[in-house]
């Protein structure tokens, strides 16, 4: 995004989505970003400063030269730099409210929220150990737009119950979320779940608590090609989760390129391929708290397939605004670049192409 779009009308648009000056004004002396105007008049100039730099391709120096020649602000690269390491908390304040102000209702429908995460590079990184910056994200539906968004190191992982749960809402999640202990602190607080699962990712009981064999149980129904039924999942404490194990198999295109994959997986892995996960590759395995009462076995197929849309997203939120790693190693000044990123791609949001219609009904999940 070029210094330019900052200087034009829209900049008016999207301060008024902010809440307006005034509100800039409180948020930022509230959280220190700004205190009182000296060289920088007002909250509103220092934003649109801040984002001209992070968003632009030029460096604090050329951000400077820019912001003088427009009449913006006389100000230094140092002084550019203290200023944006000064932001965090208020990007943070500011993307808060643009994700609250939008909050889809529940009442009329459940809220459909997809939970994933992206990482960014941290500047100075090498080999496949990378230090990064993670983004965990919910995608909302219908609302077609990102609900919540928390910001960390590599320190921390992607855990299901990490963003805070609305009651009534069915979070869908990949198989990185198959975490028992996780799941069922989201079931306490009143939501449900769709979750793919690997068949040996978790402990599986039957609906008497006595062990499961999944590969068993998916050999059986190989004819049919569906299993859905009630089974139970053994976290390391307390009671099993009570849930239902809804399996499709995929169809024979499909199955063969999951199996050849499994193979590759193992050659590089330097690991034997047993005859179990060359039978799993062809299911697509999801766990579930929906009753089959309310929702069949197509219904949650239908419903996990829309996580696709949480991998569009966070195409566009790197392609749309450019998101990338942030050029220095000071978490001061990294940390800030990141989230106004992600409060640019909050307010474009509305303004971007609808997401395309989703994979037709008759396309199994790989």
């Amino acid at each position: 995004m070029a210094h330019e779009s900052l200087s034009n009308d829209d900049w008016r648009t999207i301060v008024a989505r902010l809440g307006g000056a005034a509100r800039l004004e409180a948020t930022a002396r509230e959280h220190k970003a700004f205190l009182r105007p000296r060289e920088i008049r007002s909250a509103v100039d220092l934003l649109r400063m801040i984002l001209a730099y992070c968003l632009g391709k030029k460096g604090l120096r050329s951000t400077a030269a820019w912001a003088t020649a427009i009449g913006l602000v006389d100000i230094s690269n140092v002084a550019l730099l203290y200023r944006l390491r000064q932001c965090g908390p208020w990007l943070g304040v500011l993307i808060a409210d643009v994700l609250a102000s939008r909050a889809p209702a529940v009442a009329k429908g459940r809220l459909i929220r997809i939970i994933d995460g992206t990482t960014i590079p941290k500047a100075g990184g090498a080999g496949a150990h990378n230090k990064l910056w993670r983004v965990h994200s919910a995608f909302d539906l219908p609302a077609e737009r990102f609900g919540v968004f928390e910001l960390t190191d590599e320190s921390e992982g992607e855990t299901l119950d990490r963003l805070a749960v609305v009651k009534g809402e069915i979070r869908i999640a990949d198989r990185a979320y198959m975490q028992p202990e996780r799941m069922a602190a989201v079931l306490a607080q009143g939501a449900d779940l769709i979750i793919r699962a690997g068949w040996k990712s978790v402990r599986w009981l039957d609906v008497d608590g006595a062990a499961l064999d999944l590969i068993a149980v998916l050999g059986k129904a190989d004819d049919v090609g569906r299993v859905d039924r009630r089974i139970g999942i053994a976290p390391k404490s307390g009671g099993p989760l009570h849930l239902r194990l809804v399996a499709i198999k995929k169809p024979v295109e499909a199955a063969a390129v999951a199996r050849a994959k499994a193979t590759r997986e193992a050659q590089r892995g330097g690991h034997k391929l047993t005859p179990a996960t060359l039978i799993a590759a062809e299911w697509v395995i999801l766990v579930t708290s929906l009753e089959a009462a309310e929702f069949s076995a197509d219904d949650v197929l239908a419903l996990y397939r829309l996580r696709w849309r949480i991998e569009l997203a966070f195409k566009r939120l790197k392609s749309i605004v450019g998101l990338t790693g942030p050029p220095g190693t000071d978490e001061r000044s990294a940390k800030p670049f990141v989230l106004a990123h992600l409060l640019m791609i909050l307010l474009l949001e509305p303004l971007a192409d609808g997401i395309e219609a989703s994979p037709r009904s008759d396309q199994r999940a790989a």
